[in-house]
C-alpha cells in the first residue's frame, strides 16, 4: 500500500511539473485564402508545425491556434504556412508557390501584405517583439500597458516598430503582457487589437493595419483601399460571397474579373462610375464594354441596355438582388436609379444561379446601394450641362452603433430648356423632373450571434414631357393641336433581407428576402393613352451547407412571386394576376483546377405552366493564368408587351395581336436556352499585368413574343414565334496597362441575331453585326494632401444596323435598308483637389454625329407616316457637363 501511494506521489509530481511545464498560447492571425482547400492546408501545416489547435475562417480570414511555446513559436508556424502559398500578417508566400495552387485557391494578394519571405525572418533580440504604433502617444500607452501587466521596464521605437521587455518569468509573461498591449489598442506579433478599441485611439495613434509588422506607416506610399467588411446585405451569388454565406465581395479594381467564379462576372465598383457622367443606371456603362447602350426613341429621348446581341427586358436587373427593373417598370426602370447612388455593379454574361429566378436569359445585372464602409461619410453631387440638364444627389451613410447603421440617399433633377437643334419642331429630349429618396437600415451581428438584417424602402416620382417645341403640358393634351407626350411615374419599394449564420458553422446559413413593389404609370403620346399599374410581391428563403466539407457545397430554397397587372391602353383593359410559387435547388464542387456550380427549379406558374428551369457553370483552370468556362441555361418571362414596345407608341403604328390562345394577352411565354463558353487569359504586356477574355454566346428561342414592324409601316404586329429565332455573340476584350497609371481597353463585338417572322427569316432590327471600343484612363500620382488629375476616354465605333421595311411609303418617308456606321466619343476630366473635393468636366458624343431625320414626317404627327421610334443613332448633338463631389 505504501508502495502504491508513493507511485501515486510520484506520478503526481511528475504530472503537475509537466502542466506546469507548458507554456500554452492562444492566438489569432490574419491569413489569406479562399476556400475549404485552402482551410485542409492552412491548418494541416499549422499542426504539422506544432500547433495543438489550429482553426482557419474563410470568412473573416483568421487563423485561431493554440501551441507550446517552448516547442514552436507563432514566427515559425506562419513561416510555413507562407512556405506553402498563404500570405499572412508576418510573412508572405513565394509567387511561384502561390501561382501553383488551384485556381479556386487564388486568394486576392494585397501589397498591405508583409513582403518578407519565408527566409527572410525579422531580425529581433531577446524579449523583443514587434509593435504597431506611430507617435509618443502610443509609446506612452504602449509602455503603460506593459508594466500594468508586470513588466519591469518597456521601451517602445517608433522607428523600429519594436517594443524591449524586461520582466520576470515567475511573475509574468511576454504573452500576457502582449496581450495587454492589444487591449488598448496596438496590434503586435501575436494579439490583435479589436477593432472598436483601435477606432477609439486618437487620429495620431491610427496607425496602418495593412502595414507589415516593423514597418512604421509613413515609411510606405500606398494606394488606399477600403478593407472589405463582412456584410451580409450584399447577398451576392456571382462572387460566391452570397446570402447563404452571408458575405461582401471585394472590389479594389474599376473594373474586376475574379479568376475563381464558375461564372462569367464583372464587378464594376465606384471606381470606374466616376470615368462617366453615369447620372443614372442606364448611363452607367458608358466605359464598358459588354452593354450597348442607345436611344430608343427620338421623343421620349430614354435609354435602353442590350446585351450579347437582345434587349434589355432578357437581362435580369436586380437591386441589392431583389426583381428591380422588370414588368411595367422595364421602359424606365434604368432612369429610375441614380448613379450617385450606386456602390458597386455585378453583370454576369450568360446562365446566372437559380437562386434569384427563372427570368435570366443573356445574363444578370445587380446593382448594390451605398452603405457604411470605414467611416461615416456624407457627400454632395451638383451636376448640370449645355442641354439644361442639372441634378443633385445627397448622400450619407453613418454609424448608429457597434451593430446599426443606416444609408440616407437623395437625388433630384430637372431638365428645363426646350432644345430642337435639329429645327424639325420636336424637342430633342423632354423636359420635367425627379423627386428620389432612399432609407438603409442594417443590423450586423455576425460575429457574436450570427444574425444581421438589413431594411430598405425607396421612392421615386418622374414626370416627363415631350412632343412638338410649342406643345404646352399645363393644358389637357387632347384640347391641343399640338402633339405632345407626357409621362408620369411613381415607384415605391420596401424589403427586407435577414440572414442567420449558424454558430461554429460558418458554412451553413439561412437568409430570407422580401420585397413589395408598387409601380405607376400614367401616359400620353398625341391621341394614344397608356396607364399601368403594377403590384409586385416577391420572397425568396435560402439554405445554404455543405456535403461532408466545403469542396462540396449546395443550396436549397423556396421563392414565391406575385404580380397584379392592370392596364388601359386607348379604349381597352387588361388585367391579369401571375402566381409562381418555386423551389430550387443548386450543388458546388470545387477541385484542384475546377468548380462545377450545377442548379434547377421548378416554379408553378398559374398562367404560364409548370416550368423547369436547369443551369449549369463550369470553370477549368488551364493553367493559373488560364481559365476555360462553359454555361449552358433555360430562362422563361412572361412578355409585357404594351411596356415593352412604348418606344414605338410616338407613332401611327396601330397594336395588332395575332392570339394564339395563351394567357397572356392572348400569347405563350417566352423561353429560351443560353449556351456560353469563355476563356480568360492573363499574361504580361510591357511588363506589367494584362487580361484578355474572349467569350462566345448563343441564344436559342423555344418561343419568343416577336414585334414585326415589317408588316406594315402602319403596324406593330405581334405574335410567337413559328420557326427559329437566335442570337449568337461574340466578344473579345483586352485590359492592360502599358505604363505606371495609363489603362487601356479594348473590345471588339460581333452579333449574329435572326428570327422567322411571318414573312420569313430576318435580321432583328436595329442591332449592329460589329461593334467597337476603346477606353483609356490616366490618373496622375497624388499630391501631399491627396489631389490628383484623372483623365478618361471612351470611343465607340457602331457598325451599320437591319432597319425596318418602310417600302410602302412614300418615297421621303422611307429608309434604306441598312443605316450607316457611325463612331461616338465621350470624354472627361477631374480634379480631386484633396479627398473631399472634386470637380469635373466631360463632353459626351464629342464626334457630334446625329441620325438625320429621326422622325419621320414630324410636320405632320398626326398623320400616317409620323413615326418617332426609328432610332439607331445619337438624336442630339455634343453635349458637355460639369459637377463637384464634395464629401464630409
Amino acid at each position: 500500500m505504501k508502495t502504491l501511494l508513493k507511485s501515486l506521489l510520484t506520478f503526481s509530481l511528475l504530472f503537475t511539473h509537466f502542466l506546469f511545464a507548458q507554456t500554452i498560447t492562444k492566438s489569432t492571425f490574419l491569413v489569406k485564402g479562399d476556400c475549404g482547400m485552402c482551410k485542409e492546408r492552412i491548418e494541416t501545416t499549422a499542426k504539422k508545425t506544432g500547433a495543438s489547435i489550429a482553426n482557419w475562417n474563410a470568412e473573416t480570414q483568421k487563423l485561431s491556434v493554440e501551441f507550446d511555446s517552448a516547442k514552436t513559436s507563432a514566427e515559425e508556424i506562419l513561416k510555413n504556412i507562407a512556405a506553402v502559398g498563404h500570405d499572412n500578417e508576418m510573412f508572405s508566400a513565394p509567387n511561384d508557390v502561390y501561382e501553383n495552387l488551384p485556381g479556386c485557391c487564388h486568394y486576392e494578394r494585397e501589397t498591405s501584405i508583409l513582403k518578407t519571405t519565408p527566409t527572410e525572418t525579422p531580425q529581433k533580440a531577446e524579449n523583443e517583439y514587434f509593435v504597431r504604433g506611430n507617435c509618443g502617444s502610443c509609446k506612452a500607452r504602449i509602455e503603460k500597458a506593459a508594466k500594468e501587466a508586470g513588466a519591469i521596464s518597456a521601451n517602445w521605437d517608433a522607428e523600429t516598430q519594436k517594443v524591449k521587455l524586461d520582466f520576470d518569468p515567475a511573475k509574468t509573461s511576454a504573452d500576457l503582457i502582449l496581450k495587454r498591449i492589444a487591449d488598448v489598442g496596438h496590434d503586435n506579433e501575436k494579439f490583435t487589437a479589436s477593432d472598436d478599441v483601435y477606432k477609439e485611439l486618437p487620429d495620431c495613434c491610427l496607425y496602418d493595419r495593412k502595414l507589415p509588422l516593423g514597418v512604421k506607416s509613413d515609411l510606405v506610399h500606398h494606394e488606399e483601399t477600403p478593407k472589405p467588411k463582412k456584410d451580409f446585405t450584399q447577398f451576392s451569388d456571382h462572387v460566391d460571397k452570397s446570402i447563404e454565406e452571408v458575405k461582401l465581395f471585394k472590389m479594389q479594381e474599376a473594373t474586376a474579373l475574379s479568376k475563381k467564379n464558375a461564372d462569367l462576372t464583372f464587378n464594376i465598383s465606384s471606381k470606374e462610375l466616376l470615368k462617366a457622367a453615369c447620372c443614372n443606371l442606364s448611363e452607367s456603362f458608358e466605359t464598358n464594354a459588354t452593354v450597348d447602350v442607345s436611344f430608343s426613341n427620338a421623343v421620349t429621348g430614354t435609354k435602353q441596355l442590350k446585351m450579347l446581341g437582345l434587349d434589355q427586358k432578357y437581362t435580369s436587373l436586380t437591386k441589392e438582388l431583389l426583381p428591380s427593373i422588370r414588368g411595367l417598370a422595364s421602359p424606365y426602370g434604368m432612369n429610375l436609379i441614380p448613379g450617385r447612388w450606386i456602390g458597386g455593379i455585378q453583370l454576369t454574361k450568360g446562365g446566372s444561379t437559380v437562386t434569384n429566378g427563372y427570368e435570366s436569359i443573356t445574363g444578370q445585372i445587380n446593382t448594390e446601394l451605398l452603405k457604411l464602409q470605414d467611416k461615416p461619410e456624407t457627400s454632395l453631387n451638383i451636376f448640370g450641362d449645355l442641354n439644361s440638364r442639372f441634378e443633385t444627389n445627397i448622400t450619407s451613410t453613418n454609424k448608429l452603433n457597434d451593430h446599426w447603421n443606416q444609408s440616407v440617399l437623395l437625388h433630384g433633377n430637372a431638365t428645363l430648356a426646350k432644345m430642337d437643334t435639329n429645327n424639325d419642331g420636336f424637342l430633342d429630349q423632354p423636359t420635367g423632373n425627379q423627386i428620389n429618396a432612399a432609407y438603409l437600415l442594417n443590423y450586423n451581428d455576425l460575429e457574436h450571434s450570427g444574425l444581421g438584417t438589413h431594411f430598405g424602402i425607396s421612392f421615386v416620382k418622374d414626370e416627363r414631357f415631350g412632343g412638338q417645341k410649342d406643345f404646352n403640358h399645363k393644358l389637357d393634351h387632347t384640347q391641343q393641336n399640338l402633339y405632345g407626350v407626357g409621362i408620369k411615374l411613381a415607384k415605391v419599394d420596401v424589403w427586407n433581407k435577414t440572414g442567420y449564420v449558424f454558430k461554429d458553422k460558418p458554412y451553413q446559413s439561412i437568409g430570407w428576402m422580401n420585397q413589395f413593389t408598387y409601380h405607376q404609370q400614367d401616359s400620353f403620346f398625341g391621341k394614344r393613352n397608356y396607364l399601368g399599374n403594377e403590384k409586385t410581391f416577391y420572397s425568396n428563403l435560402i439554405f445554404e451547407s455543405i456535403f461532408g466539407n466545403t469542396n462540396h457545397k449546395y443550396k436549397a430554397g423556396a421563392s414565391f412571386l406575385y404580380d397584379d397587372f392592370n392596364e388601359d391602353y386607348l379604349t381597352q383593359n387588361f388585367k391579369r394576376t401571375e402566381t409562381v410559387p418555386g423551389l430550387f435547388f443548386e450543388y458546388t464542387l470545387t477541385g484542384l483546377k475546377y468548380t462545377l456550380v450545377a442548379g434547377a427549379r421548378t416554379d408553378f406558374h398559374n398562367l404560364a405552366g409548370t416550368q423547369f428551369t436547369p443551369r449549369l457553370n463550369f470553370k477549368y483552370d488551364l493553367s493559373p493564368n488560364t481559365i476555360l468556362r462553359l454555361s449552358a441555361g433555360r430562362g422563361f418571362r412572361t412578355a409585357n408587351i404594351f411596356a415593352e414596345n412604348q418606344q414605338y407608341f410616338a407613332s401611327n403604328r396601330e397594336i395588332e395581336i395575332l392570339g394564339n390562345g395563351g394567357k397572356i394577352y392572348n400569347l405563350k411565354p417566352e423561353i429560351a436556352w443560353n449556351y456560353g463558353v469563355s476563356l480568360q487569359q492573363e499574361f504580361k504586356l510591357f511588363n506589367r499585368k494584362a487580361t484578355l477574355v474572349a467569350d462566345f454566346f448563343r441564344t436559342d428561342f423555344q418561343d419568343q413574343v416577336l414585334a414585326d414592324l415589317d408588316v406594315s409601316p402602319h403596324k406593330i404586329v405581334l405574335y410567337n414565334l413559328d420557326g427559329k429565332s437566335y442570337a449568337n455573340s461574340f466578344q473579345t476584350q483586352l485590359d492592360f496597362v502599358p505604363a505606371k497609371n495609363l489603362e487601356l481597353r479594348l473590345a471588339y463585338k460581333y452579333y449574329d441575331v435572326e428570327a422567322d417572322f411571318v414573312g420569313g427569316k430576318r435580321e432583328i432590327p436595329f442591332m449592329a453585326k460589329h461593334r467597337g471600343f476603346f477606353n483609356a484612363s490616366y490618373t496622375t500620382n497624388k499630391n501631399d494632401k491627396g489631389g490628383f488629375w484623372n483623365f478618361d476616354t471612351t470611343l465607340q465605333l457602331v457598325g451599320k444596323q437591319k432597319l425596318p421595311n418602310l417600302n410602302s411609303n412614300p418615297t421621303e418617308f422611307r429608309l434604306p435598308e441598312y443605316s450607316d456606321s457611325f463612331a461616338t466619343l465621350n470624354a472627361q476630366i477631374s480634379r480631386n483637389f484633396n479627398k473631399n473635393i472634386r470637380v469635373y468636366l466631360g463632353g459626351e458624343n464629342l464626334t457630334s454625329y446625329m441620325q438625320n431625320n429621326p422622325i419621320i414626317d414630324a410636320k405632320n404627327p398626326f398623320g400616317n407616316y409620323f413615326d418617332g421610334g426609328m432610332v439607331y443613332a445619337p438624336i442630339m448633338p455634343a453635349n458637355v457637363y460639369f459637377g463637384l463631389d464634395v464629401t464630409f
